[in-house]
C-alpha cells in the first residue's frame, strides 16, 4: 500500500514526488515518458534560479532529485485508476498499469497535454515525413532547409528561434495579425534575417508524396500569401496542446469545457483523495513553474489526507 501514487513524470509530477517523500510518504511515480514534454524543449529561461538550462537537463535534474530524496518511479502507462471500497472514511484508489496494479490512500494526476493538430489534408500522410511537432527533436534534420512554423504564440517563436540555428529560412504561419511572443523572444525574431512572420494567413493543405514539398494556403484571410502555394521541406505545428485527461474522466473527477481537470488552490479535485497538477489543469496560466508549484501543494495536502484520512 502506497501513501501517494503519482500518476505521470513531468515537472509536476517529480515535485510532487521529491516533495512526498521528503514528507515521508511512501510516493511511487508512474509515467510514460519520464521528465514529461519539458526534454521536447530546447532551452529554459524561466526557471527561478537558473539563466538557462536546456529541457532535456532540467528534466534529468528533477528525476535525480526526485530519486535522491528516495521516491520510486516506473516507467510505464497508467491504464486506470478505481476508487476501493474502504471500511472507514479513508479513500482507497487502486491504479492499474498493463502488467500491474498498485493501492494506494491518494493519487495526484499530472498526466499533461497532447500536441493539437490541424487536420488539415497531408498533415497525417506526411507525419515524420517533414510534418512535426517538435522542433528539438528534429530540427537538425532540416539543416539548410526551408521550413515553416504554425503558430501565433509564445512556442510558436520559441520553435522557430531555435530552428533558425539550423535551417536557412524560417516562416512562421500566424493565423490573426499579431504574433502573441514574449517580448524577449519578439526582440529575438525580429534582429534575426532568417525568420519571417506571415500575418492572417493559414495553411489550406500539405503537398508532397514520400515528403514535405510545398503547402497551399487558404484564400480569403487577407495575407499577402492567401491563396498561393510555398515550397517548404517541413512543417512545424505549435497550435497549442489538448489535455489528456482520459482517465481522470473515467474515475468520476470534473473536468471543464476544455477537458482541463477542475481543481482548486489545494490541487484538490472534486474526489478525496484525488489531486491533480499541471498542463492537465484548468489554471489559466500554465507553465513549469506553476505546475510543479500545484505537485509541490497537492503532496502536502495528499500528507495531510494520509495523517488524518481528511484534507487538512
Amino acid at each position: 500500500m502506497y501513501d501517494f501514487i503519482i500518476v505521470g513524470g513531468g515537472m509536476s509530477g517529480l515535485s510532487a514526488a521529491m516533495y512526498g517523500t521528503r514528507l515521508g510518504l511512501k510516493t511511487l511515480t508512474i509515467a510514460e515518458m519520464p521528465g514529461g514534454l519539458i526534454t521536447t524543449t530546447h532551452l529554459v529561461e524561466n526557471w527561478p534560479g537558473i539563466k538557462s538550462i536546456s529541457g532535456p537537463e532540467l528534466a534529468n535534474n528533477m528525476i535525480e532529485h526526485a530519486k535522491a530524496s528516495g521516491a520510486e518511479i516506473k516507467s510505464a502507462r497508467v491504464q486506470s485508476i478505481e476508487k476501493l471500497e474502504s471500511p472507514d472514511d479513508c479513500p482507497r484508489y487502486k491504479v492499474k498499469t498493463a502488467s500491474e496494479e498498485f493501492e494506494c490512500k491518494t493519487v495526484m494526476i499530472s498526466t499533461g497535454t497532447k500536441h493539437r493538430k490541424l487536420g488539415i489534408p497531408g498533415e497525417k500522410e506526411l507525419e515524420n515525413k517533414g510534418v512535426s511537432y517538435c522542433a528539438l527533436c528534429d530540427g537538425g534534420f532540416f539543416r539548410d532547409k526551408i521550413v515553416a512554423v504554425v503558430g501565433g504564440g509564445d512556442s510558436a517563436a520559441k520553435e522557430a528561434i531555435f530552428l533558425s540555428e539550423h535551417c536557412k529560412k524560417v516562416y512562421i504561419v500566424v493565423r490573426r495579425d499579431v504574433l502573441r511572443a514574449e517580448p524577449i523572444n519578439a526582440e529575438r525574431i525580429a534582429q534575426n534575417d532568417k525568420i519571417e512572420i506571415l500575418y492572417k494567413t493559414e495553411l489550406e493543405e500539405i503537398l508532397g508524396t514520400d515528403k514535405v514539398e510545398k503547402v497551399r494556403f487558404q484564400e480569403g484571410t487577407g495575407g499577402e500569401m492567401a491563396g498561393q502555394e510555398l515550397e517548404l521541406d517541413g512543417v512545424f505545428m505549435a497550435i497549442g496542446h489538448i489535455a489528456q485527461t482520459d482517465i481522470a474522466k473515467e474515475l468520476g473527477v470534473e473536468l471543464n469545457e476544455k477537458g482541463e481537470i477542475k481543481i482548486n488552490r489545494r490541487s484538490e479535485t472534486n474526489l478525496k483523495g484525488v489531486f491533480a497538477a499541471g498542463d492537465c489543469c484548468d489554471t489559466g496560466f500554465k507553465q513549469a513553474i506553476t505546475g510543479s508549484a500545484e505537485g509541490v501543494t497537492a503532496s502536502y495536502y495528499a500528507y495531510h489526507v494520509c495523517q488524518s484520512g481528511a484534507a487538512f
